[in-house]
């Protein structure tokens, strides 16, 4: 899913400006709000996940709206469907993220846990190197044809929806476990005093952090050309 996101992100600011002629400031509030979506619906999908009792069902949700999303992009002749298509896509991020990672810790024996979610970060970062390589060298092969590289970016998306749904087996959930919804006030104020300060330090560094699609825009004023 990382190779099939990444393809079209790398592109979709230079889409937007060249081919559908939309503005920075356009580009600016899809990002902007694509992203605020995944952080917000994150909260509430790992929430559920606990509260449910159930990962798997939630992690094909996320990533089964993150195919779907695909297709859009391929289609879209205005940055209104641009916008929905991202954030159905950022939706499925935030729904799967949680679910995923906690299926990750249920499946992984203790001892092989950290390498699990290393292996699991590894992949993600792979994803977020090949994904923009495959592009640049299909737009180079495709004279810069956007649209054919967007549906090529459905196949890997398609992919791992199926390897979700047919080659991974939930555990089984230990019935006499108390269902607990972990946003209570009781629960968060368990939180220690330095958790609230590493919050804290993170949300103002995050302050300073914009979206990578200005990166693309500005490498195009710079002389990067597009087609």
């Amino acid at each position: 899913m990382d190779v099939s996101s990444e393809m079209i992100h790398s592109l979709l600011p230079v889409f937007l400006v060249t081919a559908l002629g939309a503005s920075a400031l356009t580009v600016g509030l899809i990002e902007g709000a694509a992203e605020a979506t995944a952080l917000i619906v994150k909260v509430f999908s790992g929430a559920l996940s606990d509260y449910w009792g159930r990962r798997k069902p939630l992690a094909v949700l996320g990533y089964g709206l993150g195919a779907l999303s695909k297709p859009l992009f391929a289609l879209a002749a205005s940055g209104g469907l641009v916008l929905a298509a991202r954030l159905l896509d950022r939706i499925g991020k935030g729904i799967r993220g949680a679910p995923r990672d906690a299926l990750v810790a249920d499946l992984a024996p203790a001892e092989a846990r950290g390498a699990a979610f290393g292996l699991r970060q590894s992949l993600d970062t792979v994803g977020a190197f090949i994904g923009p390589l495959l592009a640049i060298g299909l737009m180079f092969v495709w004279a810069s044809d956007f649209r054919a590289v967007f549906w090529v970016a459905v196949i890997p998306a398609v992919l791992a929806v199926a390897l979700l749904v047919f080659c991974v087996r939930e555990p089984e959930r230990d019935s006499g476990r108390p269902v607990v919804n972990p946003i209570r006030r009781q629960q968060l104020r368990r939180l220690p005093g330095a958790y609230w300060w590493v919050v804290g330090i993170g949300a103002v560094f995050t302050l300073a952090r914009f979206s990578e699609a200005f990166l693309i825009l500005r490498a195009g004023q710079g002389g990067l050309r597009s087609r």
